[in-house]
């Protein structure tokens, strides 16, 4: 009844008197409860007789752009933009192409949290920072990125990685893109040698995660696509279609030495299995640090690819996932764990136990 966004993915409604099922958060008018009756999928709800909502559309995944007119003439606008970095959008280009400036700022605050003047000037602050790393002059960078001066592009410069040109040619380009699931939208990152940074856009801890990036690589996130970039979304697509990925993009894991020894080990937890804290403890040499497991488990910021919600409690309990434990439930059910109740219902021992035994060698970081 109050719109929670949190609970998008989680059910969906059916309306008995109108016949139409929606999201949790759709902005028609919220019909009387005794009229409404609960799915756990739209396949169920269809299954059920009900028809999808033309205002929610709840047969599309969270976070993908809807379908339309809007969305091909922003798609298109994405292409071409993407094809000439170095050009400079302003209005009267957008209402050239028939585009109205003001739909378009909404459209690209909802899909990429931020308007398309912003958007165009990352991605140009990105391209002149990649030739800057390359050996390119300042100068020349700045003209083929688009910027006019050198004041301009230093300015630029330094609110996006806080120094100036000369000292930008250290900076760490890591590409951000945001990739629609079945779950939500998640934010990727990476670098054109691999993926670094997973995590749905709901994630409390995104921003820390973010800074601590940032932090350790001297890193700059500017939106765009890169080749593990592409290669990650086609293989979550293939995860989330059921079928039995063995991820292959490459991932870079920067972090202490106990948190990547912690990161490896949970990549050797096997799909349909699950492993406790004290088991991975255990299959690292350190049996004691249970706690410290516990805290690196939720530092992982590549989610599902480094399987940290394979992870349960010693009794057998859903524990604390960043991404929510209803999350944690729906992943673990998709590769194959039986037995699972509501989460409000769950009693102590409600997750099947695991035959999986962790390897006593200690993994390589």
């Amino acid at each position: 009844m109050a719109g929670d966004r949190s609970y998008d993915g989680v059910f969906l409604t059916g309306v008995r008197t109108t016949g139409i099922f929606c999201r949790p958060t759709c902005p028609a008018r919220k019909p009387r409860p005794e009229n409404v009756e609960f799915f756990r999928s739209s396949q169920e709800a269809l299954a059920a007789g009900y028809r999808a909502c033309l205002r929610c559309h709840p047969m599309d995944m969270p976070g993908a752009p809807r379908p339309g007119p809007d969305t091909d003439a922003m798609l298109a606008l994405v292409a071409e933009a993407e094809s000439q970095p170095e050009r400079r959008w302003r209005e009267r280009d957008l209402i050239a192409r028939g585009l109205n400036p003001d739909r378009v700022r909404r459209w690209f605050v909802a899909q990429h949290g931020m308007s398309f003047h912003a958007w165009q000037r990352a991605r140009r602050l990105g391209r002149a920072l990649s030739q800057l790393r390359a050996g390119s002059g300042v100068l020349p960078a700045a003209l083929d990125a688009g910027f006019d001066s050198m004041s301009g592009f230093s300015d630029a410069l330094r609110q996006l990685v806080g120094s100036s040109p000369a000292r930008a040619r250290g900076t760490t380009i890591v590409h951000l893109q945001r990739l629609p699931t079945p779950l939500g939208p998640l934010l990727a990152g990476a670098t054109d040698e691999g993926v670094l940074l997973l995590e749905f856009t709901d994630r409390r801890m995104l921003e820390r995660q973010l800074k601590t990036l940032h932090r350790r690589l001297n890193c700059a996130f500017v939106p765009g696509s890169s080749a593990p970039l592409a290669q990650l979304a086609a293989e979550l697509e293939a995860y989330f279609a059921g079928e039995p990925v063995s991820f292959r993009v490459p991932l870079l894991l920067p972090g202490s030495d106990f948190q990547r020894e912690v990161w490896a080990q949970l990549q050797t937890i096997p799909r349909g299995a699950t492993a406790s804290y004290a088991e991975v403890a255990r299959a690292i040499g350190r049996p004691a640090a249970v706690r410290a497991v516990a805290r690196a488990n939720g530092d992982n910021r590549i989610a599902i690819l480094v399987p940290c919600h394979r992870v349960i409690g010693s009794d057998g309990q859903l524990t604390g996932y960043g991404g929510g434990l209803w999350r944690k439930r729906w992943l673990l059910e998709l590769e194959g764990h039986a037995g699972l109740v509501p989460l409000t219902q769950q009693p102590r021992t409600a997750c099947r136990r695991s035959t999986w035994r962790p390897s006593r060698a200690r993994p390589t970081p």
